[in-house]
């Protein structure tokens, strides 16, 4: 069985410790993987601090063609890196799984590559001229999620590498070998130690967050591991990016086409079998067109083929992992024992993999924990309403706020609306589309900071004033 290596300086590096990675379809085990000991992870640290001096010397033309490389890099191995997140990660190949998180991962590096940091005049009269320059941070921790394993990882790694920086790597446990195949095609391409691996559990993480080496750390994934993470990088005042995941409302507004707007909702719950943070997670369907809509999404639901994502024609895959799984089955289970209505799904399915159906619950209180709690998968509770104030103030529930969205018919309403809703995001007629131009972070616990575009880019650097007197020296 293949064992899969970190890779630190440019080269593999073997670990005494291993552990297993499986398919979620199959539950077959997929190869192992090098567990980080502590000494590997100051290796891979070490690597990193020493060469990102040289990496940031570089004119910033060069780091920029070094992305473009890379991302050809991702282009040539497509293929076999799709096939690498269905057998791990579990979503199709087609539709909105592998093959688009690869060329999303392409897009998101040739973005970051075209980006202009110019030099900023902050202020100039006949006196002074204060320039705002901006210098890289050093070295980055990033920590991906088991959810997009290679796109997120695009997300932290290409945008800090153009800024200067350089990056030591933690992919999830259940999702370990697509990313670190990733790295270390990629890092054939770049030099030595601007790309460096670590895997493990969070252990690993906490070790890697924890090193006075570090100063700044991205993190995407719960917010109760965010918070272990704030109280690592209080021992190196590490900068901080955080995406904490979320509980995204969509309120359908009654002047919306239920044929219309089915096929937008559906995906925009619906896209990696629920498991991204960004989905519609709580429908809020005003009381005229409630059934409409809801019998618009069963009929998608039940003609959605679900399986083994290597398969023809399969455009639904697995929960990702048993333990989530778990929390599935835990809160739909508690929704039918409050009297809620299960109009499809409801129930997982016998087998060796981790399938649960395409779900919709109907008749249920806002305050059940179907409602209130983020469930990472496919499972949709939708909640009538009468009045558009009480949809925006249940919308508005919770302690959680990356994204939203409103539907409706008439833009302008629409958009009365979406200001209202206390999210990072929130999108009209379309839910959870986002583009490497527009940055993108949550509000209240979803966490803090930017990514991509300009503003994202910023976040990856250290603000320097250089002020000119322009009186002549004495």
């Amino acid at each position: 069985m293949q064992t899969y290596d970190n890779i630190i300086n440019g080269k593999p590096l073997a670990s005494t410790e291993t552990f297993e990675s499986y398919n979620p379809a199959t539950s077959e085990v997929l190869g192992l993987v090098a567990r980080s000991t502590d000494v590997q992870i100051g290796q891979a640290i070490a690597a990193a601090r020493k060469a990102q001096p040289a990496w940031a010397a570089l004119p910033d033309a060069n780091r920029r063609e070094y992305l473009v490389k890379a991302a050809a890099v991702l282009e040539e191995n497509a293929a076999y890196l799709a096939e690498l997140v269905t057998r791990e990660q579990g979503k199709p190949l087609t539709g909105p799984g592998s093959q688009f998180e690869i060329q999303a991962c392409v897009d998101w590096t040739n973005v970051p590559a075209d980006l202009e940091l110019p030099v900023e005049v902050v202020f100039e009269d006949e006196t002074r001229r204060d320039e705002l320059h901006r210098k890289p941070l050093g070295v980055i921790a990033a920590i991906a999620p088991w959810n997009w394993p290679l796109l997120i990882a695009t997300w932290q790694i290409m945008p800090s590498i153009r800024a200067g920086n350089t990056v030591v790597i933690k992919p999830s446990e259940y999702t370990p070998i697509g990313t670190l195949e990733m790295v270390r095609l990629i890092s054939k391409v770049l030099p030595e130690g601007v790309i460096n691996t670590v895997s493990g559990d969070g252990t690993v993480g906490r070790r890697l967050c924890e090193n006075p080496d570090i100063d700044k750390i991205m993190f995407t994934g719960s917010a109760a591991t965010g918070k272990k993470i704030i109280q690592a990088s209080s021992e190196n005042l590490a900068r901080l990016t955080l995406e904490l995941g979320g509980n995204d409302p969509a309120i359908v507004l009654p002047d919306a086409d239920p044929a219309a707007i089915a096929e937008g909702l559906f995906w925009g719950a619906f896209i990696n079998q629920g498991q991204t943070c960004a989905c519609a997670k709580r429908l809020y369907v005003h009381e005229d067109i409630h059934d409409a809509v809801v019998a618009k999404l069963k009929g998608l639901a039940e003609a959605m083929p679900m399986g083994n994502g290597l398969n023809d024609g399969i455009v639904l895959g697995p929960v990702q992992n048993r333990r989530q799984l778990d929390i599935v089955s835990r809160l739909t289970e508690d929704a039918k024992a409050r009297g809620a209505t299960i109009v499809c799904g409801g129930n997982s399915i016998d087998g060796p993999g981790n399938f649960f159906p395409v779900t919709l619950v109907t008749d249920i209180e806002n305050d059940a924990p179907l409602v209130q709690e983020e469930q990472f998968g496919p499972v949709l509770p939708v909640i009538r309403y009468s009045n558009t104030d009480d949809a925006i103030g249940m919308a508005n529930e919770g302690d959680t706020g990356l994204g939203a969205s409103v539907w409706s018919s008439d833009t302008e309403k629409a958009a009365a609306v979406a200001g209202r809703l206390d999210a990072g995001t929130v999108w009209i007629n379309r839910h959870g589309v986002i583009h490497p131009m527009v940055p993108f972070g949550g509000a209240k616990k979803s966490g803090f900071g930017l990514e991509f575009g300009i503003e994202g880019l910023k976040a990856l650097t250290q603000p320097q004033i250089i002020s000119i007197s322009k009186a002549e020296a004495a």
